[in-house]
C-alpha cells in the first residue's frame, strides 16, 4: 500500500540563495469505491485510513444507513490505484440500485459528477434544536488539539483535518489531501466505534463548502466550527437544517453564523 507522504529532491530559493532540499510531500491517488462488484466513484485521496473512508463516504452518501449494511469490505491495491470492494445486504442493495450514479471526484471538488440537480441540492433533516450544548473556551480549546493532532499535516503541510470533538474533551483527527475525504474519514471512524456524532462537534481545517454542511448534518452532529470562511450557500443551508455553523476560528475569536443558542450566551458574548 502507498505511504500517505513521500520524500522529494526540490531546490529552495531563499534571499537570492538555491540550496538543495528534500522535502516530504502528501500522496495522493486514485481511490475506488466499488459495491457488489461495480465502482459507484472514484476519488483522489491519501493512501490512509481507507476503510474509514470508504465506510464514511458510504453512510454520507446514503448508500447505507448503518456499517453493518456493508457486509464484507476488501482494500485491493491496483497499478491503477487501489480499489476499496463493499459487498452491502440486500436492503442497501436496492437503495443503491435506485439512485446509481457516477462520480469523479479531484482533490477540493465536492460534487463532481452528480447527474442532476436535485441530487446536488439534496434535502436535509432537521437537527433537534437542543441536543448539544457549549462555550467558547471548549470550541477553542478543541481548535487548538485539532491542529496538534494533525500529524501528516506538520510533516508534508499538503492535507486538511476533520476533528471531533468528544463529551470528555478529546479529539479524533483525519486527514486527507481532500477536505471532503477527511470528513469521510472521520464519519467512518466514528461509526466504527459506535460513536454517535450527535454527542460531539465538528472540526475542520478547511472553508465550509454546502457538501460539508450536508454530511455533518446527516451524520447528526449539532455543531460545526471551522478555520476559515463559509460560502453563501451553506450558511443558508445550515440555517435551514438547524446546524450551528461556526467559522473563521483562528487565534481567540470566531464567529457563528447560524444558531447560536447551542453556545453559552456569555462566552459567546466574549468572542463578539
Amino acid at each position: 500500500m502507498p505511504r500517505p507522504s513521500q520524500s522529494v529532491s526540490s531546490v529552495a530559493v531563499s534571499r537570492g540563495t538555491a540550496r538543495p532540499n528534500t522535502r516530504d510531500i502528501p500522496e495522493e491517488t486514485a481511490v475506488a469505491l466499488s459495491y457488489n462488484g461495480t465502482t459507484q466513484a472514484v476519488m483522489m485521496a491519501t493512501p490512509a485510513d481507507l476503510q474509514e473512508f470508504a465506510i464514511g463516504f458510504s453512510l454520507g452518501e446514503g448508500i447505507v444507513t448503518h456499517p453493518d449494511q456493508i457486509e464484507r469490505l476488501e482494500i485491493e491495491e491496483l497499478d491503477a490505484g487501489i480499489d476499496c470492494q463493499m459487498w452491502l445486504s440486500d436492503e442497501a442493495a436496492d437503495r443503491l440500485g435506485e439512485r446509481r450514479r457516477q462520480m469523479a471526484g479531484p482533490v477540493g471538488c465536492g460534487l463532481c459528477g452528480i447527474d442532476s440537480l436535485e441530487q446536488a441540492m439534496r434535502p436535509l433533516p432537521q437537527l433537534p434544536p437542543d441536543n448539544v450544548c457549549t462555550g467558547s473556551a471548549r470550541l477553542l480549546h478543541a481548535m487548538h488539539m485539532l491542529r496538534k493532532g494533525q500529524k501528516l499535516h506538520d510533516l508534508t503541510r499538503g492535507v486538511h483535518g476533520a476533528g471531533f470533538l468528544h463529551a470528555d474533551d478529546t479529539v479524533t483527527v483525519k486527514e486527507d489531501v481532500g477536505r471532503h475525504n477527511a470528513l469521510d474519514k472521520l464519519i467512518g471512524s466514528l461509526a466504527l466505534q459506535g460513536i454517535d456524532p450527535a454527542s460531539g462537534v465538528i472540526l475542520l481545517t478547511s472553508r465550509v463548502s454546502v457538501e460539508l454542511v450536508q454530511k455533518t448534518v446527516l451524520a447528526g452532529a449539532p455543531i460545526l466550527i471551522a478555520v476559515s470562511a463559509p460560502t453563501a450557500h451553506a450558511v443558508r443551508l445550515a440555517e435551514d437544517a438547524g446546524l450551528t455553523l461556526i467559522a473563521l476560528a483562528r487565534d481567540e475569536r470566531f464567529e457563528i453564523f447560524t444558531h447560536p443558542h447551542r453556545i453559552t450566551p456569555q462566552e459567546a458574548h466574549n468572542v463578539a
